[in-house]
């Protein structure tokens, strides 16, 4: 998913890197040792969001 959404919305090296590592925090607040499709699906929103309000 992450690599689709890297191709997709022509992701930079470190906003990879940024969504994996939100995706690993969210993880860790549900009490889970591994990152999920729907962590890196939330991860990837944020980014999405995060954008919006930047512009």
């Amino acid at each position: 998913m992450l690599e689709q959404a890297f191709k997709t919305m022509n992701l930079s090296a470190r906003a990879y890197t940024r969504i994996l590592k939100v995706a690993r925090t969210i993880a860790d607040m549900d009490g889970r040792e591994a990152i999920d499709t729907m962590d890196v699906a939330e991860a990837i929103g944020y980014r999405g969001l995060d954008k919006k309000l930047w512009k």
